[in-house]
């Protein structure tokens, strides 16, 4: 052997199965991440499945939208109710005040027909006013509350004082000092009354 082969270091062999895997980059095998990945294929819906669906999301909402119809309906409907029944009630308050102002004239009416007078003229001049003021408040609707002979409600009536009378039956209205009245149900003016036997 010359100098020059025993400066050449011997090559090791080199096994197949290295020689296999040292190949070229076709030869590499295959990773499981270069692989790609296979489409996961789902069982085919079927149309009719597909519509019954889209039947059922239509008709939930319809019924949705029908109950917030019928809610917005019914509440619309309470405040017009609310609303007719508020204006009736501030003009049922402002006809019982006005009637209250002229009921207070009529007492004064009252009293001036009822005392002495030696003018006939005078007097039926007072009675004629009286009428018509009278009228004007059964225009509003006022009402005058009997009470006289009824039994006592406190309600409607006001006792300032309590007999004992057989005239009357018990807890009966035997006297009226100042007529009462109303506006319908409503009360202007309770009738100041004496009760007899209560």
């Amino acid at each position: 052997m010359s100098d020059i082969e025993k400066d050449i270091p011997e090559t090791e062999e080199v096994p197949e199965e290295a020689e296999e895997i040292s190949g070229t980059d076709e030869e590499a095998p295959v990773t499981a991440e270069e692989t790609p990945e296979e489409e996961i294929t789902e069982e085919e819906v079927s149309p009719e499945a597909v519509l019954e669906e889209k039947i059922k999301a239509l008709e939930d909402a319809a019924a949705a939208d029908k109950d917030r119809y019928l809610r917005l309906l019914a509440e619309y409907d309470n405040f017009r109710k609310r609303s007719v029944q508020e204006k009736f009630n501030a003009s049922a308050d402002a006809t019982a005040k006005a009637a209250l102002e002229v009921i207070s004239v009529i007492d004064n009416f009252e009293r001036a027909v009822a005392a002495e007078c030696s003018d006939e003229n005078y007097k039926k001049g007072v009675e004629m006013i009286y009428d018509q003021f009278a009228g004007v408040i059964k225009k509003l609707g006022v009402e005058e509350i009997d009470a006289l002979g009824k039994p006592f409600d406190p309600n409607l009536h006001n006792a300032v004082t309590q007999v004992e009378d057989e005239n009357f039956g018990e807890n009966t209205v035997s006297q009226v000092y100042q007529k009462g009245y109303k506006l319908g149900d409503k009360v202007i003016r309770h009738a100041m009354v004496v009760v007899a036997n209560p």
